[in-house]
């Protein structure tokens, strides 16, 4: 069967920058405090008026470039959001509108941070089958729509913005996506929550007064979790494709909190100058994080022909996996 690989990265940031100072001035933290409990110094938030599907449009854009595909040629497109410009329709039609993707069929789909590696997944498959010639995958968030700035404990942590990969047929076995991992433990639900709005608790004045439409998180609960299955979710891939820690050239993880990524880094024994890390300009950008990310160190030269690329990520659900990639 042919393999797939990526051949094409974009990503997007919103201009305006929200400082640790500027937080603080807003509710009872310090720029210390945040620092050392996540690492972000400033994050990125979307303008007024400015929509999700703009923002995946724009990394689309730059990632079709870079694979020179047209839009005529995308025969899919997955975008992993939870926040999509509406409930209906899905996010995804809205970018295969905006890029002029006629002959691609759309839908997004909903596993948090872990949203842009569970729609790699999908579009490899798609790829691999001949069914698809060209898939576009994009992970997309506008967090600050859906935080509760009053919170110290989330709202220092989330923000905007959209990466985007496209997906090709591979012949050579020794390149492309190699593995990915997928897992979810819906017994941890309750950790990671926007609990209203759906149909078990349907929008009320009240709920809306309890902020009950926010994200909502048991932190200390979340880091242990994150830790233990990303530590694992890790060896899996080394042990799938026959990879001691040393193999490993690259880590692009969702930018959760820098302090997980230390932790699953010592656990494996690799240096933490192996990871991309941007989560101390941008903050948590869930499902875009790793798309932002891997588009952000192979246009800076830090991803080269050959290397071997991990991916990790976790989020609510609790939804988590891994990927190798070999460059």
């Amino acid at each position: 069967m042919t393999g797939a690989q990526i051949i094409g990265t974009g990503s997007y940031l919103p201009e305006r920058i929200v400082t640790n100072a500027e937080l603080a001035q807003r509710i009872d933290t310090t720029d210390e405090w945040i620092v050392s409990r996540t690492g972000i110094r400033t994050r990125r938030i979307a303008a007024p008026g400015e929509l999700t599907s703009e923002m995946a449009i724009h990394a689309a854009r730059l990632a079709l470039e870079m694979a020179e595909t047209k839009p005529s040629e995308v025969g899919m497109i997955v975008v992993g959001t939870i926040t999509p410009d509406m409930p209906m329709p899905s996010c995804a039609v809205f970018v295969q509108h905006g890029i002029g993707a006629t002959n691609a069929f759309a839908f997004d789909i909903a596993a948090a941070c872990a949203g842009s590696l569970y729609g790699l997944s999908i579009a490899a498959q798609y790829v691999r089958s001949g069914v698809v010639k060209r898939a576009l995958v994009i992970g997309v968030e506008m967090l600050s729509s859906v935080t509760n700035w009053s919170d110290r404990n989330t709202c220092v942590l989330f923000a905007d913005g959209a990466g985007a990969m496209v997906i090709a047929p591979c012949d050579d076995e020794r390149r492309g996506i190699q593995t990915i991992h997928l897992h979810s433990d819906g017994a941890l639900a309750d950790l990671l929550t926007i609990r209203a709005g759906g149909t078990k608790f349907p929008i009320t004045q009240e709920l809306l007064d309890q902020n009950a439409h926010k994200v909502a998180m048991a932190g200390r609960e979340v880091y242990r979790v994150a830790v233990t299955y990303l530590s694992s979710a890790l060896q899996e891939a080394m042990d799938a494709n026959r990879l001691k820690a040393a193999d490993i050239s690259r880590l692009v993880a969702h930018q959760a909190n820098l302090r997980i990524l230390q932790s699953v880094l010592e656990k494996h024994g690799i240096p933490l100058e192996k990871a991309w890390i941007n989560i101390d300009r941008y903050g948590n950008n869930s499902s875009a994080s790793i798309p932002i990310s891997l588009d952000e160190a192979v246009r800076g030269g830090a991803i080269k022909k050959g290397d071997v690329v991990a991916m990790l990520a976790l989020g609510a659900g609790i939804c988590w996996g891994s990927a190798i990639v070999r460059w």
